[in-house]
């Protein structure tokens, strides 16, 4: 399960074995005797304790096996399976595009079955991060996840990992940085393998300006889940954040290397750049981020802050024009619309800017 072995003590794995084999279809008393013991009789207690020992150790997936009364059991996965898991093949992009795709998936899933708890899961886990990397709405966004993440807690109950989304949503949209903290320490007592976990309280520590907090759990992530998406490139980000940009230099080369597609670490690579004087390098880093990622328009705006800082105004403006006419029609995250207003050195607009990403609750901001 996510990765990880299952002990199941030989019986019953038998027994789970004979209904998978059976998948669909009641196994009753003779069957499962003839194919779960081979032959050897033993009592339907025996049995019924045997499966509720399977089921326990499936935990919420136990739910797909049940009991009817002179049928025996049954093992049927729902028929949303597919649909959820195409949704998190479409997730797995980590784009706009991507995760919108998978929403739709997961929201079919549990039109189809909505006692289906994934389906609920990868509902709640796209809005979250939709509103998290500012590709929608966030105030909008954070609703949609609350609503979803309430529903998927009522069918499998509160999972370290679900746990964690709720944690993020406290630090980035609520601000309730202690009562994240607790969760998430939680959280990662209950699933101390979990890289996001790792990753989330990174981000709290950052915001926090507990530096040092943040990059000893960034390198206890690093330890055991270096080739996570987003570990070596949150290490930029702290290594940046701590003023060390030649470490956070290094840490976006080989990044770059791991994901040359995640357009967070091109992100936060360019920022390193920037940061250490070599301008023309972070715009080329910048420029790739926009071009892998279209449908991120606030991109452009870190890129245009960075033209404008360095004497190239009239490409900024440019950026600038396009980016109110873009935003006519999608979100634009109002905090990065904040920073080129104020590279282009119109205050006023920037503080404008910056109230509105309160009001929208800009998880950035």
């Amino acid at each position: 399960r996510d990765g990880r072995e299952l002990e199941l003590r030989p019986q019953a794995f038998h027994a789970l074995r004979a209904l998978i084999h059976n998948r669909g279809r009641y196994v009753g008393y003779a069957q499962m005797i003839n194919q779960a013991w081979d032959g050897n009789l033993v009592s339907k207690h025996t049995v019924a304790v045997t499966i509720g020992e399977v089921k326990k150790t499936l935990g919420e997936f136990g739910l797909w096996i049940s009991y009817r009364p002179k049928l025996g059991y049954r093992l049927e996965v729902p028929h949303s399976d597919d649909l959820v898991k195409q949704g998190w093949h479409f997730w797995s992009r980590r784009t706009r595009e991507g995760f919108e795709k998978a929403l739709d998936c997961f929201q079919q899933a549990a039109i189809e079955n909505p006692s289906d708890f994934r389906a609920f899961e990868g509902i709640s886990l796209c809005y979250l991060l939709l509103g998290t990397y500012g590709m929608r709405l966030p105030r909008e966004m954070y609703s949609g996840f609350l609503q979803a993440h309430r529903r998927a807690v009522e069918l499998c109950g509160l999972t370290p990992e679900r746990r964690a989304d709720r944690a993020h949503g406290l630090h980035l949209f609520e601000h309730k940085l202690e009562e994240a903290e607790t969760e998430l320490l939680r959280a990662q007592a209950e699933s101390p393998e979990s890289p996001e976990v790792y990753v989330r309280l990174t981000m709290l520590y950052v915001s926090q300006g507990r530096l040092d907090d943040a990059l000893n759990i960034l390198l206890r992530a690093r330890a055991t889940h270096s080739l996570w998406p987003t570990v070596p490139a949150n290490e930029i980000l702290v290594r940046f954040f701590r003023r060390e940009f030649e470490s956070a230099v290094a840490c976006g080369k080989k990044a770059l290397e791991l994901h040359p597609y995640l357009y967070l670490g091109r992100l936060f690579y360019g920022e390193a750049l920037e940061h250490s004087g070599k301008v023309s390098q972070a715009l080329e880093q910048y420029r790739l981020a926009v071009i892998m990622s279209p449908d991120l328009p606030w991109l452009q705006a870190v890129e245009g802050a960075c033209l404008a800082k360095h004497g190239r105004r009239k490409e900024a403006t440019s950026m600038l024009a396009e980016l109110i006419q873009i935003r006519k029609t999608q979100y634009v995250d109002a905090y990065f619309m904040a920073v080129l207003f104020d590279a282009l050195g119109d205050r006023d607009l920037a503080f404008q800017e910056l109230e509105r990403a309160y009001h929208e609750k800009s998880p950035i901001l």
